[in-house]
């Protein structure tokens, strides 16, 4: 039977502390009286002990959060067990003025297995690098679905990409604990869902013993020199000034408090307190940080040396609407600011008659859809780019300002923009040069697909060495595409036209694709790229070229 742990009463006039450590971890079996967490009270830090026997299936709580009295700590199996346990031996502990290490007590949860009922969490996981957060795009169950292991329960966005969560355990929802449209963060519930209580392996459990279990008090006395001098400053009739503290000065935060900001880089000095006669919370330093960080996302997305202008109230001249930018749309901007910011951007302009190519490209059409794939230009491009990056190994590399390196790469991965709801996504089609043009065609087809349903993964968007951006079905004449960082070129495809041209002493209808190639001057020279370019028209003109040159 799963009980809730709820936090106890810790005192008079005490209706909250902080919890500065979590004593046990999922799947501990715990005694009754056992300290289970730390909490850090506005007196005292205390030890909080389990009222009941059993095994700990979730915590609902994390180190550094606030809680109140009431609210549910963690949930514990409750294990009624019918046959004889061996007795379990409590080891002797002499406490002689000087205390000893606690010993080691092994105990084991019986094997039987049962079909009892638990309550278990499901939180957001890892979702890669640097990663903290995301939007729930969509909820993909209700309560009371029963839930497969493995089996997507939430769609959520990222700056990055749109993935969906598999649950990592079976069951029947019982609640739902966030919204479409919410932000949540790693370590975050999202779903309480009734489970079978699995305790068919056997558990060796460490505990300590010889340590003296300490009641939920606060007094004064249990004080640390350290949380004397806060409560010291705690006292104050008034608040400090707002603004920062002079570094030095005491700071009237507690102990674990300055701690949790030395181990983020924070200075507590600048963080203004908002507790009780300025008293500096967990909450303050973490928005403190937020802040810090915003900063610094602002900056980054500004040229060097330029702040973010302040923008005028639009509102005065009419009626406006504000919303918040989509996290696809936040994580280009920055993107492409940086960009634009760092590599001096030059841009090469061609065209290419494509009368003969598109003879070739209708009449083997059928054939390439029969194989479920679509011959189209930027399939046919992405074959022509593939050789190009062999021919002109300079295209294919990276800068390495820092270490003042070129780094060439020896495999060739493309990546394609396609055009969605959310904004640009740019998936990446892997070994290029190792793949004929019906394999491209159908691996194209299948990415573009799953960007416009929300389907790709992350890793589906990592590892480009050149981009193409084709925005010839939507029409324009010319573009010059952003070099996407850390590649050193893009080619721009535009959309084809009839054109005169004046062949063999006469004019004649062709049809001439528009090229662009925006590229990284600090890597590669006008000369060069003027080549590069030229090499894929004559391609596109004489596809049989490919077959003379390499």
């Amino acid at each position: 039977m799963a009980v809730e742990f709820k936090l106890p009463e810790l005192g008079e006039n005490v209706v909250s502390g902080t919890i500065s450590r979590l004593l046990v971890t999922a799947g501990d079996v715990v005694e009754k009286d056992q300290p289970i967490l730390e909490i850090e009270t506005d007196k005292a830090v205390v030890e909080v002990p389990a009222t009941k026997s059993g095994r700990v299936a979730n915590i609902l709580v994390k180190e550094g959060e606030i809680v109140k009295v009431g609210q549910t700590i963690l949930v514990l199996e409750e294990k009624s067990v019918t046959s004889a346990a061996p007795p379990i031996e409590s080891p002797v502990v002499k406490t002689d003025q000087k205390e000893t290490k606690p010993s080691t007590v092994e105990k084991k949860v019986p094997t039987a297995s049962t079909t009892e009922k638990v309550n278990r969490i499901f939180t957001l996981p890892e979702l890669g690098e640097n990663i903290q957060s995301g939007t729930v795009s969509k909820i993909l169950v209700s309560k009371g679905d029963t839930l497969k292991k493995g089996q997507s329960v939430i769609e959520l966005e990222t700056e990055k990409a749109v993935v969906e969560l598999p649950i990592d355990f079976a069951g029947v929802v019982k609640n739902i604990l966030v919204k479409e449209g919410e932000v949540v963060k790693v370590g975050q519930n999202l779903i309480e869902v009734e489970a079978e209580a699995d305790w068919s392996v056997p558990e060796t459990v460490a505990g300590e013993t010889g340590r003296k279990t300490q009641s939920v008090q606060t007094d004064v006395k249990s004080l640390t020199s350290e949380e004397e001098k806060v409560e010291a400053v705690s006292d104050f009739q008034t608040p400090p000034p707002a603004g920062a503290l002079p570094s030095g000065e005491p700071v009237p935060a507690a102990p674990s408090i300055r701690r949790f900001a030395r181990e983020i880089g924070i200075d507590i000095h600048q963080v203004q307190g908002t507790g009780v006669n300025g008293r500096i919370t967990m909450d303050d330093v973490k928005n403190y940080a937020r802040t810090l960080r915003s900063q610094e996302a602002v900056t980054s997305t500004m040229i060097p040396g330029i702040e973010a202008e302040e923008l005028p109230d639009f509102s005065r001249w009419g009626e406006i609407e504000r919303q918040p930018m989509s996290k696809v749309r936040e994580k280009t901007a920055r993107h492409l600011s940086y960009a634009w910011a760092t590599i001096p951007h030059v841009t090469q302009f061609d065209k290419a008659d494509i009368t003969d190519l598109e003879q070739l490209r209708q009449r083997y059409g059928k054939q390439v859809e029969a194989a479920g794939g679509k011959l189209t230009i930027t399939v046919i491009l992405l074959k022509i780019v593939a050789y190009a990056l062999k021919k002109y190994p300079q295209f294919n590399a990276s800068v390495d300002l820092r270490k003042s390196e070129i780094i060439y790469k020896k495999y060739v991965n493309i990546g394609v923009a396609v055009d969605t709801d959310r904004g640009l996504l740019v998936p990446v089609i892997r070994e290029v040069d190792k793949k004929n043009i019906v394999q491209l065609s159908k691996e194209l087809s299948e990415l573009a697909q799953k960007a416009r349903d929300r389907k790709l993964t992350l890793a589906e968007m990592q590892g480009g060495n050149f981009s193409i951006s084709n925005l010839g079905g939507i029409g324009g004449s010319g573009f010059t595409p952003v070099v996407n960082s850390p590649e050193v070129a893009i080619l721009g495809v535009s959309r084809s036209e009839i054109q005169q041209v004046f062949r063999d002493g006469e004019f004649k209808a062709r049809l001439i694709l528009p090229l662009s190639l925006s590229y990284d001057h600090r890597l590669i020279d006008g000369a060069d790229a003027a080549r590069f370019l030229r090499w894929i028209v004559e391609a596109l003109e004489n596809p049989f070229k490919i077959l003379l040159e390499l």
